[in-house]
């Protein structure tokens, strides 16, 4: 319909783009997305069946490398589809993670599962970064945050769905169904997905890959993981192991840092970082995300342990708190396209996660199962308004040869944040918690989750201090 002078409406959608094609493109890409997800979490119910079956040690790093190395390859394929353009770094992720998938599945010991599981994430680190990437080339910024609410849906059902299918697949079929199931699924969203690709905006820059950048990001991500992995239950926060990472990692991201301001084509250019935007966007993803998946990981656990819940009614009693961040996105998703402020509603809803945070902390024993059930989902609701913001104001700051990195690096930041929190919650939880199992002491127990509540409060109070700092751009309302 044409406006009062007579002009057409602009298209939310790059040029040469119809509405069929993004849905096509969106399902392809959508799809890619749910399996690295989903790989995270199908194959917990199934460990106790792998290792009977493979034997030997080092179960947790079934879990561990997948996660690992998918998260420290994020930000490389984010680099090299800016560099390469997002069909090439799909094509090769999807492969790989195809290629791990059939050795994780033809596996006959514990290790070589282990090392098919990281070569399965080194893939998974595209099949997360490009489809965010992708959807920002094909809708304009002001359009984009009501389908950004898909990539909530898609980590909520993977969420849920991931371990009762493991379980179902351990128990009636083969463990290694669970991998050979990523082989069609893959072909399927390249079938639907790659041949429209090539109508996507061609933004690239033929330019070498930052080599010496992308290996010190590796060595600082990969030992700050291993910090947080190892020192609760292996060697402990306060062993020379531990430190001997943590500094690693410092010293690592030091000279990343420094490489990255002298090199003239870097894996992360500094002016990405450098932009008001992206720093506090980063910093309250990192905070506010974090908060979320640490709290997912305690919660069962809670129900468990301090209600006496099975395993599968704790995966029921959590459903708001892993629902709900689906619902808070994607109204604030349709909300950026409608009001001019589209900061207000995540401000809203941080606030609200932390009066909750700091509610729960002060009377969390006194609810019932129901109402503490609803409460979390209230976190949830208001900590899942920042994530289509977040992401939408990050790829409406960057110009268009920078957004896979600058998009790629939101996601890694918001995983390593998730992995902090994870280890922090964790640690304030272990011993109280040990001490209640073992002493029955209910009180033990509640010590040390009014402690992860009091945390996940002060958590989401400082990813609000960084929303409230990041500059409210205009919404572009071309795609580029």
């Amino acid at each position: 319909m044409a406006d009062a002078a007579g002009r057409a409406p602009e298209s939310p959608f790059a040029p040469g783009l119809t509405k069929s094609d993004v849905r096509r493109i969106l399902t392809g890409v959508m799809l890619a997305l749910f399996l690295a997800a989903l790989d995270q979490t199908i194959v917990v119910t199934a460990l106790p069946t792998i290792a009977a079956e493979l034997g030997g040690g080092g179960l947790s790093w079934i879990v561990t490398a997948y996660i690992l190395s998918a998260t420290t390859t994020a930000l490389l394929y984010g680099r090299f589809s800016d560099t390469h353009g997002r069909r090439p770094a799909l094509l090769l992720g999807v492969a790989l993670f195809t290629l791990g998938s059939v050795a994780c599945a033809l596996a006959q010991t514990m290790p070589q599962l282990i090392a098919a599981r990281a070569l399965q994430g080194v893939g998974a680190g595209a099949l997360v970064a490009i489809p965010m990437t992708v959807m920002g080339d094909m809708i304009s910024p002001r359009a984009r945050g009501k389908y950004q609410g898909y990539v909530a849906t898609v980590y909520a059902t993977s969420s849920l769905a991931g371990p009762a299918l493991g379980g179902v697949i351990a128990d009636f079929l083969h463990w290694s169904v669970i991998f050979w199931i990523n082989v069609p699924l893959a072909a399927l969203a390249l079938f639907i997905a790659v041949p429209l690709m090539g109508k996507l905006p061609r933004n690239q820059r033929n330019s070498p890959l930052d080599l010496p950048g992308a290996a010190l990001v590796c060595i600082t991500t990969a030992s700050f993981l291993l910090m947080l992995s190892w020192s609760g239950p292996e060697y402990g926060w306060l062993s020379p192991a531990s430190f001997a990472l943590l500094a690693l990692s410092i010293g690592s991201g030091a000279l990343a840092r420094r490489h990255f301001f002298r090199a003239s084509d870097p894996l992360i250019p500094m002016t990405v970082l450098q932009s008001s935007v992206v720093s506090n966007a980063i910093l309250s993803s990192f905070f506010g995300f974090g908060a979320f998946i640490g709290l997912c990981v305690m919660a069962p656990l809670y129900f468990e342990l301090a209600r006496g819940y099975s395993p599968t009614a704790s995966g029921i009693a959590v459903i708001p708190l892993m629902v709900s961040t689906v619902v808070g996105a994607m109204l604030a998703g349709q909300a950026m396209g409608r009001i001019r402020h589209y900061k207000r509603p995540p401000m809203f809803g941080l606030a609200l996660a932390i009066a909750m945070c700091a509610f729960l902390a002060a009377a969390f024993p006194l609810l019932p199962d129901l109402v503490f059930s609803l409460f979390l989902g209230a976190i949830s609701f208001g900590i899942g308004t920042t994530l289509p913001v977040i992401t939408v104001a990050v790829q409406n700051a960057v110009p268009s040869h920078e957004m896979g990195v600058a998009t790629a690096s939101t996601s890694f930041f918001r995983q390593l944040g998730a992995a902090l929190m994870v280890a922090l919650f964790g640690a304030l939880t272990v011993g109280s918690v040990e001490l209640g199992v073992v002493a029955q002491d209910l009180d033990g127990i509640l010590s040390g989750y009014r402690m992860v509540f009091a945390a996940a409060a002060l958590s989401a109070a400082i990813s609000l201090f960084f929303f409230s700092r990041m500059e409210e751009l205009p919404l572009r309302t071309a795609s580029k």
